[in-house]
């Protein structure tokens, strides 16, 4: 478990503290006795823009930053805005890495993604794999714009000694999740269209796809306590996997949510749309070796507890 000692003495700066991952991790922060929180807000600082990263390290004067900030979407979100999901996220971290370098900031952990993995990688994916092959193509602007961050903390320890970390998490879910239907990832999308479908009596729900990719997911919660952990224990710019270590195909996912939101109607699946990257599942033992995570919410726990959250904020 990470330590109240190591958190509870320094200042973190967390981009993207005040989104869906972020929320979990500065309450997780304030669990283990962080007194100084630093959350930038997209009003005030544009991260994409060096004079705000600049006047946003002025004002937090951090210890440690952890990077979550991203510009994020599903394969719809990701189709249609491609050179703002690469320029966007691609600027936000290279800047700031290096703004972090130039101040001596303690340290920096970057947060990347499962999509950076090559679109036919050997499952489960290994961190030695990452560069066998290019990206799922709906995603790849997203995935290499963050894998840059990878090849910078690794350029920057070698030439600078400079301690950043690079973690690869899994698609996340959990209680606040991004449930609008232009942008939400696979979970939120399929509870909201279900939930929906029931009230209004409708009989069937058409699904991308065929069904046959499989995803592996990880709770936002337990997502936190890993990128904590790693933040307080872990000091090598290798990539690591944060992962539940469950694969799961996106038809059985669906008829999971169905049941579990009650829509006892029919499942229609729309050929016509892309599937997406064939398999995701993350080779998790790195995680578990360098620094102790390991994901302990089953899926199904946190299936209802999501379901149950969405439901609740629907009658407010």
């Amino acid at each position: 478990m990470e330590s109240n000692q190591f958190w509870s003495g320094r200042k973190v700066c967390v981009t993207g503290g005040a989104g869906f991952l972020g929320s979990y991790v500065t309450q997780r922060l304030r669990d283990l006795g962080t007194k100084e929180i630093f959350v930038p807000v997209f009003e005030k600082y544009n991260l994409v823009d060096g004079k705000d990263i600049q006047r946003m390290l002025d004002d937090a004067r951090p210890n440690i930053i952890i990077h979550l900030a991203a510009q994020v979407g599903g394969i719809l979100a990701n189709r249609e805005h491609p050179a703002e999901f690469f320029y966007n996220n691609l600027m936000m971290g290279v800047q700031l890495i290096h703004q972090a370098w130039q101040r001596g900031i303690e340290k920096v952990v970057a947060i990347g993604t499962v999509c950076a993995y090559p679109k036919f990688a050997h499952v489960p994916f290994r961190e030695e794999e990452i560069w066998e092959g290019y990206p799922e193509e709906t995603n790849a602007p997203y995935g290499l714009a963050k894998k840059m961050l990878l090849v910078q903390s690794q350029a920057y320890r070698q030439q600078y000694g400079y301690n950043s970390i690079f973690l690869l998490p899994v698609n996340l879910y959990g209680p606040r999740d991004n449930f609008d239907p232009q942008s939400s990832h696979v979970i939120p999308a399929l509870i909201r269209r279900f939930i929906e479908a029931k009230e209004s009596g409708q009989s069937e729900v058409v699904v991308w796809g065929d069904g046959s990719p499989t995803r592996e997911f990880l709770f936002a919660a337990d997502a936190a306590e890993g990128i904590l952990l790693a933040g307080e224990h872990y000091n090598s710019s290798d990539p690591v996997n944060l992962g539940s270590g469950n694969e799961i195909s996106i038809k059985d996912l669906a008829e999971l949510i169905a049941r579990l939101t009650g829509f006892k109607g029919h499942l229609t699946w729309d050929t016509s749309k892309p599937n997406g990257q064939p398999r995701r599942g993350l080779d998790t033992s790195k995680a578990e070796d360098y620094f102790g995570f390991k994901a302990h919410t089953s899926f199904e726990v946190g299936l209802r507890q999501t379901i149950e959250w969405y439901q609740n904020k629907r009658k407010f």
